[in-house]
């Protein structure tokens, strides 16, 4: 039986990589601990198994020594001690899929004649954040009051995401490396990121977060695209003191999702209440620190009562978790793939303008599940496509 030969600092590294002690894989790979020991050597189909377990590309492991893995995006994160960090697989594996998506969309937008987006890059960071954020605000057709007529803040996140990829936004929400459950995403690590492009820019929130949090990084990863700026955003909580571009794109969101004049009124109701800043969450559908970092950019509280609130708040949040629920597979792929990329996608295998092999590795879906998912958008294989903007 053939060996190849791995060196054992790629093996300890692969597995440390991944987050894992050796031992830890060695109860999946029984023989690891022997060739980190140098007592054997694997046998490719032994090796390739310990590529899946440890999420490492095949090839790495054959180099001499580890590879430098660097973000693909610049960095704007803000959470104490993750800016600088190795990046972890999972995040990794989740910005080159997206990367793929969108360089896939963008070639078939320009082969149908399509028009680059006007407002891709269209602000500066000298432009007023917050004239940016009525911007925004405007081209979703958002009114006011919107946030505080739907019900929950997962109507709402559903509301906004809707909203954004009408306008040929890319929009995806995602708390796991596609479809896998076994691999989720570390809020702690990001909270979204952005990806520019004229033709087919695209954000990505981690669904792993609270919903709450979750309507601000769609809101921020906006204002990433409006300003022409794609990263990697984390920002603990809206805690000030981030970068020139977070900050410019906080403000921005802010404005978005809680606009001065509404948050004004508002306030006059409910400023003598204990749960003021929550009182305030739930009418704009943001998280309480969100609520109370708007009330002192709009100097309606001071810096300590802030800074109070604050630490509170985060030491009850780590202290509660964050859970998700599973939810509809289904229903789940309109977040997890987006239907502005989905329908693109689904269209061009049911009309033969790609293999339904390359349909199912840009989407994730295979077989069946595949054409399930495709009835349920309305993107019928016998009876051809239906008119865009139809979903489910």
């Amino acid at each position: 039986m053939t060996r190849v030969p791995v060196s054992p600092e790629m093996l300890r590294w692969a597995c440390e990589r991944a987050g894992y002690e050796v031992a830890d894989v060695a109860a999946r790979v029984p023989q690891l601990q022997a060739w980190v020991r140098r007592e054997g050597q694997p046998t490719l189909k032994q090796l390739e198994k310990l590529a899946k377990v440890t999420h490492t590309p095949l090839g790495y492991l054959f180099l001499p020594e580890p590879p430098a893995e660097r973000l693909p995006v610049p960095d704007y994160r803000t959470v104490a001690g993750t800016a600088g960090d190795r990046p972890s697989p999972d995040l990794l594996d989740t910005l080159y899929t997206m990367r793929r998506r969108q360089e896939w969309f963008r070639e078939s937008l320009v082969d149908g004649d399509a028009e680059p987006l006007a407002f891709v890059a269209c602000a500066r960071l000298t432009d007023q954040p917050d004239a940016a954020g009525r911007e925004m605000r405007r081209a979703l057709g958002l009114d006011a009051g919107w946030a505080a007529r739907v019900r929950t803040w997962r109507d709402a996140v559903s509301e906004l995401r809707r909203t954004i990829e009408q306008l040929g936004v890319m929009a995806v929400i995602n708390g796991v490396v596609g479809n896998n459950t076994r691999r989720p995403l570390s809020v702690k690590e990001f909270r979204g990121f952005a990806l520019t492009d004229p033709y087919a820019p695209l954000i990505f929130v981690n669904g792993a977060d609270a919903k709450s949090a979750q309507m601000f990084t769609l809101a921020h990863e906006l204002a990433h695209i409006w300003l022409g700026r794609e990263g990697l955003s984390g920002f603990e909580a809206l805690s000030p003191g981030g970068t020139d571009v977070e900050d410019w794109c906080n403000q921005a969101a802010a404005e978005l999702l809680a606009p001065e004049r509404e948050v004004t009124v508002r306030w006059r109701n409910v400023k003598r209440e204990a749960d003021r800043f929550e009182a305030l969450a739930r009418t704009f559908k943001v998280s309480p620190v969100v609520a109370a970092r708007r009330a002192l950019d709009l100097d309606l509280i001071d810096r300590s009562t802030f800074f109070d609130f604050y630490e509170r708040y985060v030491k009850q949040e780590h202290r509660s978790g964050t859970k998700q629920t599973g939810g509809n597979f289904y229903n789940n792929q309109n977040t997890r793939v987006g239907e502005l990329f989905a329908t693109q996608v689904l269209r061009a295998a049911m009309e033969g303008r790609i293999g339904f092999k390359h349909a199912y590795d840009l989407t994730g879906l295979r077989g069946g599940t595949f054409q399930k998912y495709a009835r349920r958008l309305g993107v019928d294989r016998s009876h051809g496509p239906i008119e865009q903007g139809t979903y489910v």
